[in-house]
This record gives structure tokens, C-alpha cells and sequence, in this order.
């Protein structure tokens, strides 16, 4: 196959991390034994944790960068830990009908290496710009990968809380990173020989360490990448013992291993499993082959595999789209031809260039979020219909996923960052943000319409939302009665069961009828449809309607919900805009969630433009919570949004007086799965 770079050239993660990383200089080949050397904090901000496995690099950290050792680590003395804790458990799901004929269940699957920042300087929860990686797509993908590392900064990186709990909620596992640089790059063999350091007793420590963060911080695993050159079999020997070690110490924890360093102990990438690799996968849950298998290669692989008594979709063939995106020359057929059962699963390095490739000036939210369905669900942005060409998208081999299995659900279409903040309707924050942490479960297809005519344009839209920063808005002429396909479920039918709409018109449109569409089979899909209201010409405010289904559908009770949609008729003609922000489905109103426990300011400084950078603190609240949210108390009675997080810490990077008091109030609500907010816990600050 040939190279994303040149032809016949070796393609290996590291040479493409390394120079995005900008880690291109080489480090001293000497280093002290101190295990902690960091550049003075500039403020209170918290951080995605990376450490070296026990020595440090010569000579000083490059501004904004903390040199630790991952072999003193402590939970206890981890100031930045309940920052970086994620607290959303791993959702169940399930596989529902694929939409199309391609697309297959239980075989090839997808493994993501992200960058979502750069090694050092990732904020733990989110920032205020809405400049991000805010993937949504969790439907097609496996496993994600905390991508980063580099020999200037750290080489094994955990992930940060909101990505963590955005990849839980939508049932994917996320795992940390252990990069041994090339040497070209500023790797060192005595970094490699520090990680698999064995104790008095044969054990690992490090391994042993790397289970106490991922059980710390919440998350689901490490991806083992070793490309440090000049191993020998004795290395290569304790690492495959490492890799067995780590797996065997953590339970329930995944460990991948990049297909780069060979059982030799030196670095061979071999694109496929072989003998010079296979005991690593042996000790492994999953291998991350090379990206310059061929399709004889994956063939016998898959073979090996099975011969091994494991699944050939544990073997990743990796697919670098990092320089060209969609546009990446691949041998589909070799991985996931149509006309028989897939040889692999495969595994994206850097999908986020439907991010970074945008050009500054253009990287609104939704220019993003319409490059990346297409990147997923191909040009046509349909699943049942994803059309062919050189780029063969998730949707067309890959069956979806969804975790929609209980009540209550909720969404609000969240997108995880927003030029603005909502609550009911109203625009409670001027501020750009980000934080995965507060993103919703999204719609899994990309998105399925069944109209009589022309289709109309379905997307998040940022000008306007009901909660959070982004809704869904539908917009085009209607030739007729339009279903918009929206979530596949298993949700229980009873007759309490409710569900509500709050939706809109934008002013110009053309007047909207609006029906609620249930399927309660799914194969194939038969919608039922209940109105849910009309609107008239020219725009209306939001408006939230309530059906009751199980009550409406007497003879179908017992039965699960097994998709969500809307259908929309315009009898006027014209270009509809409508914009859905909410949509829920409950049985009993559950209570209102708890007060949080007491808030606390527990660090706090001041900065030269006036504001002040908090580090706030604060009990759970009883009863299951989705999140917290944080406001700021104005004078006259109004409050302004300072930010939300899963867990029970949060940084405020610049709070601001509304006016000259000496004081100001914050509040913390607890919010749960239907965005019912809790009475506050409050605390103040004095200036």
C-alpha cells in the first residue's frame, strides 16, 4: 500500500505525533535521577496529567511544562486529581438493525487515536473557546485513544475528565497513552528500560502504577506504543511481560499495543501479526497494525488470529487520515469488502483533521460538525444511502451503536461547545466554551430523512438553543410529509410513559406541523406518528409540548421504543426552519435532585486585568445527577453561567465583578438526566 507520506516509505504514529507535537528536538542523552522538575504555574489551571515513567530529561522544562515522574505518583498528592476524575460510568448498548446493506454487526469495529490539545497545556475541563475537537460520533467507534506524548513533555498522558465522561455516556471506553519516542525524536532506551523495571518480586511497579491512574482517574486503559530503537531480546522479553502484567493487574482495564517494537527488542514495524509480534498481542487485548499492511498481509493475519483462538477483529489495521482526511488512499476491500465477511477491524489515526484542517478563520461550530458527518457518514450525510468513492465511510461497513435502554433520557442536542450558554430559551452566558463533560447523546445517524421530495438540511445549529449551546434545526423546502430519523432504543413503553418536545420556528419560516414518530418495531422501522403542535407563519417562541404514548398506544403497551423521530409538514411552501431543543422521554416525574454538599473556594488568585482564578469544591448530591452547574449571583437578581463538569471540582479561570462589590455569590446545582436543576449550594467570594 502506499505511504500517507511517500511511496515505500515507513509510516510509524510517532514520526507524525512527534513533529504535531512539536518535540522534533532531541533531549540530552544524559539525565538526572530527580523525579520532579516543573516550570512555575502561572495560575491555578488545571491540566491533563503526563508524566515520565521515572527519570527526567536533562536540563529545564520548556515554559508551561511540569517534568514528574510517574513512579512517585500518589493519588493522595495529586493536587489537580479531582479536576481530572472522571465520573460517568461505561454505558451498556447495544447493536440495533444497520440502516443499510453494507453496514454489519458484530465484525469490523473502530479504534481512534485523538489529539484533542497538545500534551502539556490540555485543560482538564474544558476552556472558553468553542474552538474544539468536540467529537460525536461515538456511535461507530470501539475504543478512543487519548492521544499525545512527546520526549520534551511527557511520555505517558491520561486522559482528562470530559472526554472520559462524553466517550462513557455513548458506551465507549477511552484509553491513555505510553509513547517511547524514536530516538530521532528524542527517545532514550532508558526510558523504555525505567517502564518495565522489575522489583525484588519479578513484578512491574510501573505497570502497577499505570493501573492505580486509570482506577484514580476513571478511565478504561492504556494503548502501549514502544519505538524507542536498540532493544535487544532481554528487552523485549520483560516488555512482553509487562504488557502480560498490566493486563493480568487490571482487570476490566483494555491494553493495545501499537505494532512497533518486535519480541527482538528492537523497533520493526511488521504490518501484519507474525511471529516477531504475535506474543505482544498475545499478552494484549487488541494490536494497532501498521499502516502499511497489504491485503495478503491482513488475510493471514486474521488467520493467525483465529488460529490463537482470539477474533480477528483485535487486529486494528491502521489508517492514517491525520494529512488528508477523507481523501486518504485506502484498500477498503482488503479490510471490509462488502461482498464477504470482513477480514479486520481498523483504527484512524488523528480523525480530528476534520478539526484542524479547517482554516482558523473558519472554524465555526457548525462548518466542524458538518465536515465530521461527512467524514462518518459519508458524502450523501445518509446512512441508508452513504454512496460509493474512494472514501469508504464508517457508516457504510460499521453497524451503530446506542445506549438508549432506560429512563429517563434527555437531550438537548448539546454538542459539548457553543458560542453561548442557554438555559430555558435564554441566553445565560456571552462566553464561547467547551467541555465534553457536558455533551448529550446524540443522534447515531447522520442523518436518516424519508421524504417524498428533496431533502432538507439537518444540523446543530449554534444561533439559538434550548439548553447548553447548540439545537438541532431542520431547514429546507418540505415536498411532503418529512420523517427525521433520530434515535434507534430499546426504551420501556407503559402507560405513564411521557415525552416532550420543545421546539420553534425561526422568524420567516413558513408555518410547521409537527408530529412525534415512534417505531415500536425495527425491522423494519414503522413509525407511529402523534401530533405534537403547529406554527404558524413567520417564527414563534419556544414551546414545549407533552405527549403521553403509552397512553395514546393502549394495545401496544409492554412493548420498547425503538426509534425516535419527528415528521414536519409545510403546506405554505418556502424554506422551513425549525429547530428542536429538547426532546425527552420519562415515565413518573422523578423528585428534584438534592442540594449539592457544602461549596468551598479552595485555591483562588488574583489576575492583572481585575478577575480572579478559582478552584472550587463541593460535596455530592443525592440522587443521581448528570452534572453540576455553576452561576455567578448578579446585583438586581440575575446570574451569568460560569461553567458545569460530571464531577465536584471545578476552575473558574476569570471570575469577574458585575459591579463594585465587595463580594460575590456562586451558586452550584446539581442537574439531572431531564436538566431538572437542584436548589444551590453557595459560596462566597470576597474581593
Amino acid at each position: 500500500m502506499r505511504s500517507a507520506v511517500t511511496e515505500g516509505a515507513t509510516l510509524d504514529i510517532s514520526r507524525r505525533q512527534a513533529l504535531a507535537a512539536g518535540a522534533a528536538a532531541a533531549v540530552a542523552a544524559a539525565a538526572p535521577t530527580g523525579r520532579a522538575h516543573a516550570a512555575p504555574a502561572a495560575d491555578l489551571q488545571p491540566y491533563a496529567s503526563y508524566w515520565y515513567p521515572d527519570s527526567l530529561p536533562a536540563g529545564a522544562p520548556g515554559p508551561g511544562i511540569r517534568w514528574r515522574s510517574l513512579s512517585t505518583w500518589r493519588p493522595e498528592d495529586d493536587p489537580d486529581l479531582p479536576f481530572n476524575r472522571a465520573a460517568v460510568p461505561l454505558a451498556p448498548r447495544f447493536t440495533p438493525p444497520p440502516p443499510n446493506g453494507t453496514a454489519r454487526a458484530g465484525q469490523a469495529r473502530i479504534c481512534a487515536l485523538a489529539a484533542f490539545a497538545t500534551t502539556s497545556g490540555n485543560p482538564s475541563q474544558g476552556s472558553p473557546s468553542a474552538d474544539f475537537y468536540a467529537l460525536t460520533h461515538w456511535a461507530y467507534l470501539d475504543e478512543l485513544v487519548f492521544w499525545g506524548g512527546s520526549a520534551g513533555e511527557g511520555l505517558i498522558l491520561a486522559p482528562n475528565a470530559p472526554v472520559v465522561d462524553a466517550a462513557h455516556r455513548n458506551g465507549v471506553p477511552v484509553l491513555g497513552t505510553v509513547f517511547l519516542p524514536p530516538v530521532a525524536y528524542g527517545g532514550q532506551l532508558r526510558w523504555t528500560r525505567d517502564l518495565v523495571r522489575r522489583d525484588a518480586r519479578g513484578g512491574f511497579p510501573l505497570a502497577e502504577q499505570l493501573v492505580r491512574v486509570a482506577r484514580a482517574y476513571g478511565f478504561d486503559g492504556w494503548f502501549l506504543n514502544a519505538e524507542t530503537g536498540g532493544g535487544d531480546a532481554r528487552l523485549g522479553a520483560d516488555m512482553r511481560d509487562f504488557v502480560a502484567h498490566l493486563r493480568e493487574h487490571g482487570a476490566g482495564l483494555r491494553v493495545t499495543w501499537y505494532d512497533a517494537m518486535a519480541i527482538s527488542g528492537d523497533v520493526a514495524w511488521q504490518n501484519e501479526l507474525n511471529d516477531h509480534n504475535a506474543p505482544f498481542f498475545r499478552a494484549s487485548d487488541s494490536m494497532f497494525l501498521n499502516f502499511n499492511w497489504s491485503g495478503p498481509g491482513l488475510a493471514a493475519s486474521a488467520e493467525r488470529a483465529r488460529g490463537a483462538g482470539r477474533s480477528p477483529y483485535e487486529l486494528w489495521a491502521g489508517v492514517d487520515v491525520e494529512a488528508r482526511g477523507w481523501d486518504t488512499p485506502v484498500d477498503w476491500d482488503a479490510v471490509v469488502a462488502a461482498g464477504r465477511p470482513h477480514v479486520a477491524s481498523f483504527g484512524f489515526y488523528r480523525p480530528e483533521w476534520t478539526w484542524t484542517s479547517l482554516p482558523a478563520a473558519e472554524r465555526a461550530p457548525a462548518a466542524f460538525h458538518a465536515r465530521d458527518d461527512r467524514f462518518w457518514s459519508g458524502p450523501s450525510l445518509d446512512p441508508v444511502r452513504p454512496g460509493a468513492g474512494p472514501w469508504r465511510a464508517p457508516a457504510v461497513s460499521v453497524a451503530d451503536r446506542s445506549t438508549l435502554t432506560s429512563l429517563p433520557f434527555a437531550t438537548t442536542f448539546n454538542t459539548g461547545h457553543g458560542t453561548g450558554w442557554y438555559e430555558q430559551g435564554r441566553r445565560a452566558g456571552e462566553a464561547a466554551w467547551n467541555h465534553l463533560g457536558l455533551q448529550d447523546r446524540l443522534p447515531g445517524r447522520r442523518w436518516v430523512i424519508h421524504t417524498p421530495g428533496a431533502r432538507p438540511a439537518v444540523g446543530f445549529d449554534f444561533a439559538d438553543a434550548w439548553h447548553g449551546g447548540s439545537s438541532l434545526l431542520v431547514e429546507g423546502a418540505l415536498g411532503g410529509p418529512t420523517t427525521v430519523e433520530l434515535y434507534t432504543a430499546r426504551l420501556p413503553l407503559s402507560k405513564e410513559t411521557v415525552v416532550e418536545l420543545t421546539h420553534r420556528t425561526d422568524p420567516g419560516s413558513p408555518g410547521v406541523r409537527v408530529e412525534l414518530a415512534v417505531a415500536l418495531e425495527e425491522r423494519p422501522y414503522r413509525f407511529v406518528h402523534l401530533p405534537a403542535g403547529a406554527f404558524r407563519p413567520g417564527g414563534g417562541d419556544w414551546t414545549t409540548v407533552v405527549l403521553r404514548p403509552g397512553a395514546l398506544l393502549r394495545g401496544r403497551r409492554g412493548q420498547a421504543v425503538r426509534a425516535l423521530g419527528v415528521r414536519l409538514g409545510a403546506a405554505d411552501g418556502g424554506t422551513v426552519r425549525w429547530r428542536l431543543g429538547r426532546l425527552a422521554v420519562r415515565d413518573a416525574a422523578p423528585p428534584v435532585p438534592g442540594r449539592p454538599g457544602d461549596a468551598s473556594v479552595t485555591a483562588a488568585r488574583p489576575q492583572a486585568d481585575g478577575s480572579a482564578a478559582l478552584r472550587l469544591a463541593w460535596g455530592a448530591a443525592a440522587g443521581p445527577v448528570r452534572h453540576y452547574e455553576l452561576r455567578q449571583a448578579l446585583p438586581g437578581g440575575g446570574f451569568r453561567f460560569l461553567g458545569g463538569t460530571c464531577g465536584h471540582a471545578y476552575y473558574v479561570p476569570a471570575l469577574r465583578r458585575a459591579g463594585g462589590e465587595a463580594a460575590t455569590r456562586i451558586d452550584v446545582r446539581a442537574v439531572d438526566e431531564l436538566y431538572t436543576a437542584s436548589a444551590p449550594a453557595s459560596v462566597t467570594f470576597r474581593w
